[in-house]
């Protein structure tokens, strides 16, 4: 079992910056995928970014756009989400999440609770 916590959330103003970050309790995160998810309001929640095992590889997604990068800290047990260029449209909850499967395109299967982050125009 795996446990995650989410920190780093708040409010920006457009073309601010944030670090999200993941606390891994229980395992290594390298052992896991590990995904950054989004949900705002009204909308179905979607992948914003995952690391693979072992940190091989990153995928973003498309609306990304080489604003966000992840990464993660073996010393910390932690996967952070640094968030740069932020636009209005990028005001969500985020979440940490995790599997086992080796795919960003599997099923999720750890959840953290969530930290807000709101970007003013």
């Amino acid at each position: 079992q795996v446990h995650l916590v989410e920190s780093g959330g708040g409010l920006v103003q457009t073309g601010g910056s944030l670090r999200l970050s993941c606390g891994v309790s229980g395992r290594s995160f390298s052992t896991y995928t590990m995904g950054w998810f989004r949900q705002a309001p009204g909308k179905e929640r979607e992948i914003v970014a995952a690391l693979s095992m072992n940190g091989v590889t990153t995928y973003y997604a498309d609306f990304v756009e080489g604003r966000f990068t992840i990464s993660g800290d073996d010393a910390k047990n932690t996967v952070s989400l640094q968030m740069n260029g932020l636009k209005p449209e990028d005001t969500a909850l985020y979440f940490c999440a995790a599997t086992m499967r080796n795919s960003v395109t599997a099923p999720f299967d750890y959840w953290g609770q969530g930290t807000q982050v709101t970007v003013s125009s």
